[in-house]
């Protein structure tokens, strides 16, 4: 009988290891980005996006759904998150330049909600709430025809995604007594009268 990762450690799971590749590709990504290669690093960055949208997949498949798994996938998050605001700035810096209204926007719509959560609950959540899922999908998505074809009004039209998504995002903080992972909406919040 094979011998699965999961019976050598129980974190090594496929969900989690497709989320630690983006921990990987990282590094990559910003090698990539500091010596010029733009469509490497679009390349690449597609297949982190991938496995981002692999991982959850994966875990409810699998039913791996954990607490673990989730802080992971948002740390995961954060860390590309932080990549492509260096690597696209190093490899397209007067596009970002001439964006940075929107990106600064989308930078707060992920911070506030983040430190809001510090302040009430002293940790990160992870709710990773369908709009969170959205504004991620629009973002990866919209990246292409910014950096590749200076299409601009995609990236612009994630930007109101990323508001809504934060607002939810903060809604939900307000009503927890205490943190919770993957909690799918403030509706979902409030049809289970405050408990995910």
């Amino acid at each position: 009988m094979p011998l699965h990762l999961s019976e050598i450690h129980p974190r090594l799971t496929l969900p989690n290891l497709l989320t630690g590749s983006r921990f990987l590709f990282a590094p990559c990504l910003l090698w990539l980005a500091w010596f010029g290669h733009g469509q490497a690093f679009l390349i690449l960055l597609a297949l982190t996006f991938f496995t981002d949208a692999l991982d959850g997949l994966a875990a409810r498949l699998t039913n791996q759904v954990t607490q673990f798994g989730a802080q992971l996938d948002s740390w995961a998050d954060l860390i590309t998150y932080l990549t492509v605001g260096f690597g696209t700035w190093w490899l397209w810096r007067d596009i970002v330049h001439r964006e940075d209204i929107y990106v600064y926007v989308i930078i707060a719509c992920f911070l506030i909600p983040l430190a809001y959560s510090y302040l009430k609950f002293g940790k990160s959540t992870s709710y990773h709430t369908w709009l969170a899922k959205l504004s991620a999908v629009s973002v990866a998505i919209a990246i292409y025809p910014l950096f590749l074809a200076d299409i601009s009004w995609p990236f612009r039209l994630t930007v109101f995604i990323y508001v809504i998504t934060a607002i939810e995002q903060i809604a939900i903080t307000t009503i927890l007594s205490k943190p919770y992972s993957n909690v799918r909406s403030i509706f979902q919040l409030i049809q289970n009268h405050g408990k995910p």
